[in-house]
Order: structure tokens, then sequence, then C-alpha cells
């Protein structure tokens, strides 16, 4: 009988949180945890509703679209990292939350978007991002590569992209969107906003090695390459090989002049741009000797990086 309550209960609650009803949702939740005070679903649901129920009276005071969209994934940024904080696991109770916020956030933009002609890349970027968090990827990529036509070096939108596709099981072309993504710059790519397993593996990887915040961020890339996710292989063009070389250059020179006293990103990033050089020598068959130089270079910078990627 107790069983039978607490599942009503429960989808009572999360029938709340597709709503937005978060105050009632957590008196549900207290009635619920009377019956039983030990159980992690609904423990984990009374959090998460009392999380949003103290947003709820400001969400309502946003009239403005724009700001009102913006305001459900600032949140949302913040409540992915307060679920992960307290070890949250309760896919039906995040998913429910997602469809919500996201759903909510699309609406906004779109409004937006329908009155300002349609032609704003921010909007574009934003209602394919709510599109892919609703589970709706057709129309995801459809806004996700318009903003990417006209915003190829943004690497948000790249990995947003990637994300998409890898959603879909477009797996290599993910992993060639997700490597470009965070070689241009990391800290520019939102964790909370990334869904795939394929990512989401890597960061509790990472985590589990002690890395988070923007460190995961500066690794994650490294890691991807150890891990054998971050596998595809290409060619780089003249350009892009100039300047490759010039910042492997940029960051040697930083590491030489500091004594190894530099930023946290200086070390991760110069790894990741020699796996990326090596790939190109790959690609054109280039002589062994210089494949040999980097390796070189990687084992002197990182043993350890060098151990686990010669093998």
């Amino acid at each position: 009988m107790n069983n039978a309550m607490k599942t009503s209960l429960l989808d009572e609650a999360y029938d709340c949180f597709s709503k937005g009803s978060f105050g009632e949702s957590a008196g549900i939740l207290d009635r619920a945890l009377s019956i039983d005070f030990e159980d992690e679903r609904i423990i984990c649901a009374l959090k998460c509703a009392n999380f949003w129920k103290d947003k709820e009276a400001k969400l309502e005071s946003v009239t403005e679209h724009f700001a009102r969209g913006e305001f459900l994934l600032k949140e949302w940024i913040n409540f992915s990292r307060f679920f992960r904080s307290f070890g949250g696991d309760d896919e039906k109770c995040l998913n429910t939350i997602r469809q919500w916020c996201f759903g909510n956030a699309l609406k906004a933009y779109e409004k937006v978007f329908y009155d300002s002609g349609g032609n704003d890349t921010g909007i574009l970027f934003r209602i394919g991002r709510c599109y892919k968090s609703i589970g709706d990827y057709e129309n995801a990529l459809n806004f996700l590569e318009r903003t990417f036509r006209q915003q190829k070096e943004n690497p948000a939108v790249i990995a947003e992209l990637a994300d998409c596709y890898a959603l879909i099981n477009e797996v290599k072309t993910a992993k060639i969107f997700f490597r470009e993504a965070f070689y241009i710059d990391p800290l520019k790519i939102e964790f909370a906003f990334m869904e795939s397993m394929m990512i989401q593996r890597l960061i509790q990887q990472l985590k589990d090695n002690g890395i988070t915040g923007d460190d995961a961020r500066e690794w994650l890339p490294v890691y991807g390459v150890i891990y054998g996710v971050f596998n595809i292989k290409r060619e780089l063009k003249p350009l892009e090989l100039g300047k490759l070389k010039q910042s492997i250059f940029s960051y040697e020179n930083r590491l030489d002049e500091s004594k190894g006293d530099v930023g946290p990103e200086t070390v991760p990033r110069l790894l990741n741009s020699y796996f990326r050089l090596i790939d190109h020598y790959v690609c054109v068959n280039e002589e062994r000797g210089r494949i040999e130089d980097i390796l070189r270079k990687i084992k002197r910078l990182n043993n350890e990086i060098f151990v686990e990627y010669i093998n």
C-alpha cells in the first residue's frame, strides 16, 4: 500500500514539474517523505523542487521574452551543477524538469525570433539548443546548422552541433565536431548543455580522476584522445597547419619563459596541439622522424599522458 502511495505521489510531483508548479510539487513530496523518509527518489525530487521553487517568483517577474529565455538557461546551468553536487541520478526527475525548462525557453526565444524577422544568429543558436534538449533533433539540426554556416569558428555552436549528431547516432560526425570545438576554446563549452553519452562518460571519467570545473574543460580533449573518443584524424589545411604550429610555438615559449609556472590551460592545450599535429602528420604520411620529435616533446611535458597515448 505504501509503495503504491509513494508512486502515486511521485507521479503527481513529476506532473507538477512538467507545469513548472514547483511549490505545489514540494508539498506533495513532503507528504511522500512522511511515508518513507529514506526513499532516494523522493529525496532527489524534493531537492529539485526546492531548488526551482525559489526561482518561481523571479521567473514570473521576467516578462521580456529574451530575458525570460536567458533566465531559464542560466538557472539550468546552476541546477545541473546542483544536481551533480548531491549525486542526483533520477533520470525521470531530471528529464521532466529539462523538458519544462527548455520548452519554456524555446517559447520565449521563438517569440523573439519571429518578432525580429528570423535573422539573429544568437537566437537561431538558442532555439537549436532548446530543440535539442527537448528531443526534437530534426529541428535542432536545422537551427544549429544554420547558425554554424554563419559562425564556423564558434566552439559553443560546434559543440552543440556535435552533441546533436551524437544523440542521433551520427558518431563519426559528432567526434569530428567535438574535437574541433574543444580545440578552438574548451572554456566556451558549457557541460550543462551536453547530453550525449559520448561526452557525459568523458566528463565522469575526468571527475573520477579528480578533474572538475574549468580544468575538466581544458583536459577533456586530451583524455578524449587518450580514451579513443576523439579518434578521427584529418589533414589540416595550410592555413590551419600554420596557425597550429604558431600556437605550439607560443605555448612552448610560455613554458620556457615561466619555468613551468603558467596558467592551468597551458599544458592541456599544448598536449592537445601536439596530438593534432601528429594526426596531421599521419594523414599526410609525414616522415617518422617528425612524429618522433613530437612524441619526445609529449614525454617531456607529461610522461603519464605519453605512456597512455602510445599504449
